[in-house]
């Protein structure tokens, strides 16, 4: 089973169990994380389960797609390393992911 480490956004670090087949996002929601909003619940039509992966293991994700993109241009808090992680699917490849849940915009 994966572990995904997530950044809440007072900086406290978590780990936990990921089913692999399941989003970040779904992976985050589950288990308690009520900062990350997902409005949408994974239709990438909102950008509320917005967050900054790790620097080290985004050549580990699949390339971003043209929608996840054009959301994410609408936050005030895109950098390099934002994804919407209703588009990241865990895997045991993405064992130790980390990531950081994005300010609210």
């Amino acid at each position: 089973m994966p572990k995904l480490i997530v950044v809440n956004r007072a900086g406290e670090e978590t780990t936990v169990d990921a089913t692999a087949g399941l989003s970040v996002m779904e992976t985050i929601r589950d288990n308690g994380f009520d900062e990350l909003l997902a409005l949408c619940g994974g239709c990438c039509s909102c950008a509320t389960c917005h967050v900054h992966v790790d620097p080290a293991s985004m050549d580990r994700l699949e390339p971003m797609g043209e929608d996840e993109n054009d959301l994410l241009d609408s936050s005030d808090h895109r950098n390099e390393y934002s994804r919407l992680s209703c588009q990241i699917e865990m895997s045991d490849a993405l064992d130790g992911l980390k990531v950081t849940i994005a300010p609210e915009d």
